[in-house]
Formats: C-alpha cells, sequence, structure tokens
C-alpha cells in the first residue's frame, strides 16, 4: 500500500496492513495440537520462560508462558464475552515485576504484585493488534532477528499488572465467527470491554481491588474515553465496583474539531512545508470544521464520512504532498521503501510459528493481522466523532486523565491535543490554561525528557525526542511517566 494512501487514512500505529488479507472468520477449526508444538522446534524464550498449558476453566482457553505460573504470572488467552453471540476476545496478562522489597505489606513472595496498579492497553487503528506494543512498545518482551523473545526492561509490566487487548473484536487474533458480533461504534466497544473486564476479575479476582488505569494510543483517542465511561457508568448503575482510578491516551484522535486545525500550525513550525501550502491549509479549516460539525451533531454515516474525505483532501492530503517522503509517525525519519514507514516484519514471523499459535490457544481458521481492513472500514464513521464532552464529568468526580504526546508526531499531533484538552469545559479549565509547562526530567533526574502542566486530576505531558509511540521512542521516560500517572506522584 502507499505511504500517502496510509497517511490519508491512518492514525493508528499501522493502518490498513496487509491489504486484501484473508477473511478474519471461517468454518469452526481445531486448536493446534501437541504435534505441531513439538514439530515446530519450539525454543523457551529463556530458562525462566517455558511453557505450561493450563487447563481451561468454564470455556476459557488460557495459557501460562512462564514458570512457576506464580512468578510473575503471564497469560495469553480468551475470554468468551458473554453478551455477545460468539465474540472471543484475546488478551495478555503480564503480572508486575516489581520487587517484593518494593511493598512492606507483602503476606508471601508474590504477594506485592497483586496490589499493585492493573493497567489495561488499546492500540489504536481502528482495528490494530495490541501485539504491537506487546513486542514493540511498552510490552514485556522484545523479538529479535533469530526470532527468539528477551524482556524489555522498561515494560510497562516492571512496575504495574498489565493487560494487553485485541479489540474491537476480529482485532489481532480476537473473532467471531457470528456478523451479529461485529463492532461498529465506540457504545460497543465500551460494552464488550466491560464484559471483559468483568471475565477478567471473575477468574483473578485477587486483583479486582487493585487500581485501574485504561490506557492506549492513536484511536485509542476514541477507545479510551469511550471504556473509561462504560467502566464509569457501569460502577453507577450496578454493583460491579470496578476500582477506576485514571485514563491516559497517547498522541490520540479524541476531537477532530480541534486537532485538524492545528495540522498547518504544527507542520509549518516544524519547517515540513511552505508558506503557500500553510496558507491553503488553514484556509480549508472553516469548511472542514463546519462539516465535524455536522458529522457530530448528526451521526449520520454520510454526513461523517463527507467530513473525512473533506478534512483528510484539503488539509492532511496537501500537507503530505508538500512534505515529501515523511514518517507521518515521526517528522525527523523518512519512510523510505517501507509502505508503514516502520519495519515490524519479525512480528508476522513471529506470530506466524505454529509453536507460538499453540501457546497461544489460537484457532486454527485465524490468520493474525497487523491490522484489520475490515474493521477499519467498519469506523470510518467513527472517525470524525467528538469524545471529548464524555471526559468532563468523570475529571468531576476524581477519576484522573493524563494526555501524552511524543513531539515529533505529525499524525496525532500535540498541538491538535493541546488545542482540544485546553478547550475543554470543566471546573478546573482556567487554572490549568492559567498555568505555564514546566521542564521534567529523565529517570536519572537530569536529562529534559519533555514539559508538563497540570490541575487537579487533569495533566498534560509532552514528550521530547518521541514520535507517535512514545513507550518504543522513549522507554524509560515513558515508564517514569505513567508510573508517576498511576501513583499520583507529580512527574516535576
Amino acid at each position: 500500500m502507499a505511504r500517502l494512501s496510509l497517511a490519508l487514512v491512518a492514525l493508528a500505529v499501522l493502518s490498513l496492513a496487509h491489504a486484501g488479507a484473508s477473511v478474519r472468520v471461517g468454518p469452526a477449526g481445531s486448536y493446534a495440537d501437541e504435534k505441531t508444538i513439538l514439530a515446530g522446534g519450539y525454543k523457551p524464550i529463556d530458562d525462566r520462560f517455558h511453557v505450561k498449558v493450563l487447563d481451561s476453566v468454564d470455556g476459557d482457553d488460557v495459557t501460562c508462558i512462564t514458570p512457576p505460573c506464580d512468578k510473575p504470572l503471564r497469560i495469553a488467552g480468551y475470554f468468551k464475552l458473554d453478551r455477545t453471540y460468539d465474540a472471543h476476545m484475546f488478551f495478555y496478562f503480564f503480572e508486575s515485576r516489581k520487587p517484593d522489597t518494593a511493598c512492606d505489606a507483602c503476606a508471601s513472595s508474590r504477594e506485592c504484585p497483586c496490589k499493585d496498579p492493573v493497567i489495561v492497553w488499546m492500540t489504536g487503528g481502528p482495528g490494530c493488534s495490541s501485539e504491537l506494543a506487546v513486542f514493540y512498545e511498552n510490552g514485556p518482551y522484545r523479538i529479535n532477528d533469530d526470532l527468539s523473545v528477551t524482556l524489555n526492561p522498561f515494560g510497562w509490566d516492571a512496575m504495574h499488572n498489565t493487560i494487553f487487548v485485541d479489540q474491537p473484536i476480529n482485532t489481532g487474533f480476537s473473532f467471531s465467527q457470528n456478523a451479529k458480533d461485529e463492532v461498529f461504534d465506540e457504545k460497543t466497544v465500551a460494552a464488550d470491554m466491560v464484559d471483559f473486564l468483568s471475565e477478567f476479575y471473575a477468574k483473578y479476582d485477587k486483583y479486582a481491588n487493585n487500581p485501574l488505569f485504561i490506557t492506549g494510543e492513536s484511536y485509542a483517542g476514541h477507545y479510551v474515553p469511550a471504556v473509561t465511561r462504560g467502566i464509569y457508568d457501569a460502577n453507577k448503575e450496578s454493583s460491579l465496583g470496578f476500582n477506576l482510578q485514571g485514563f491516559a491516551i497517547g498522541n490520540g484522535l479524541t476531537n477532530p474539531y480541534y486537532q485538524y486545525q492545528q495540522y498547518g500550525n504544527y507542520s509549518f513550525t516544524n519547517g515540513i512545508i511552505d508558506e503557500e501550502t500553510y496558507a491553503n491549509a488553514q484556509a480549508a479549516i472553516p469548511k472542514c470544521i463546519a462539516e465535524i460539525q455536522t458529522c457530530d451533531n448528526s451521526k449520520e454515516n454520510g454526513d461523517c464520512l463527507r467530513a473525512v474525505n473533506t478534512c483528510q483532501g484539503t488539509i492532511v492530503g496537501p500537507i503530505l504532498q508538500d512534505a515529501g517522503d515523511i514518517n507521518v509517525y515521526d517528522i525527523r525519519k523518512q519512510c523510505g521503501a517501507n509502505p508503514l514507514c516502520y519495519d515490524f516484519s519479525n512480528m508476522d514471523k513471529y506470530l506466524a510459528q505454529p509453536q507460538v499459535r499453540y501457546l497461544y490457544n489460537i484457532p486454527s481458521f485465524i490468520q493474525w493481522e497487523a491490522c484489520s481492513d475490515k474493521v477499519h472500514t467498519d469506523f470510518m464513521h467513527d472517525w470524525m466523532l467528538n469524545y471529548e464532552p464524555i471526559i468532563p464529568e468523570m475529571l468531576e468526580n476524581g477519576i484522573r486523565l493524563m494526555i501524552y504526546a511524543g513531539v515529533e508526531d505529525f499524525i496525532c499531533n500535540w498541538m491538535g491535543n493541546y488545542a482540544w484538552v485546553s478547550e475543554m469545559a470543566w471546573t478546573g479549565q482556567d487554572d490549568f490554561n492559567g498555568k505555564d509547562f514546566d521542564e521534567w526530567t529523565g529517570p536519572d533526574g537530569k536529562s529534559i525528557a519533555g514539559e508538563v502542566k497540570s490541575s487537579g486530576p487533569l495533566s498534560f505531558v509532552k514528550v521530547a525526542a518521541a514520535g507517535h509511540m512514545v513507550p518504543m521512542d522513549q522507554p524509560e521516560n515513558a515508564l517514569k511517566m505513567i508510573y508517576s500517572f498511576t501513583q499520583n506522584t507529580p512527574l516535576v
């Protein structure tokens, strides 16, 4: 797929990968059998990570991928969503690696991780798999060229219990063989994730009282507010009792009305377009935002697709034509021959291995895709909708929010994110807008990691020397940032 086409339609880490990829559902198939793993010549990750297959519980196929399975627990598998026809949501759970001595209340050798916050991560797209994060961003693993896997010292599981989810259904390894489970809107995204978390906590109830944080990047600027609000509302309307404490969005698309107005400013400020292109982009704003507003008011597919075509065609497209061979996720770089701007081919190879599919309990009829064309297309009418209005009530009731942005990202740039955050109406708006940015430093306490400003439950963090995928570009600083947030301690 041509890079320009990607940039015109994608706001994910990757989008529309593997054009023409196989259909995600098909006739019922069996799970990989033991002969497959033996024939595959499986090599353990290292001596600590041998494979142990746990028995299925209540029809949920879950695999432990470290022995012994309580030091720390790492699992991968499916939960069937009860309120659906056939939806099976794939997830990883990585128990916290934080040293036991960090917790004074340890009753046993592995009691501490049970008290660490739970972070749920959703990759954007729409329709991109969270395996991207597991193996290249904030997950515990890195894939080597020989397809062995090593630990990432700055994975967010170093200090948190982390859950990575393939969602919406039919993203990544998640699937349904019933078309009635297809997802087209954030209401269903939220309902599916509340269902998933209910299933998770029912099975792993020792984490149920831990502080819960919902996180994600890119198109998760839609997912994260919707899912967080779904959990927030479920807590009010039922006895589920999720210990929801906060949510974080990295380089997200949340309020297109304000974000599309900043593409020209960001591009011109960073010297990637000339004055004529800048002037044309600014002149296109009134029509673009008028159509975004019409879309957000009517919620009609035709209005919303028209807004996408207008804004992408008159603002984003001309900017990228002038910018030339630029990586839309990191303006310091070029895409070159990579149609997706990054080389994630080792992940494709790793996940295609029979022994890995066996390890993860993947049905034989599922072919993994980094990003689903079908899911992406199904959400195009959702693209220009604004998910900021569901946030203020949560802020007012003590649910904390961190918006963070790598400053080198074009596609969901920090200027656009700061614009909508500044315009958000809540009781702390004036105080937030009246404050200056302060520099924050990396773990060494000396190197400048970016800038931050906060007011009460809201913080906005700029991450220096990072593009769209902050945990990939600045892993150590990203870990400090998220840990500061979950511990409710200031970055400065």
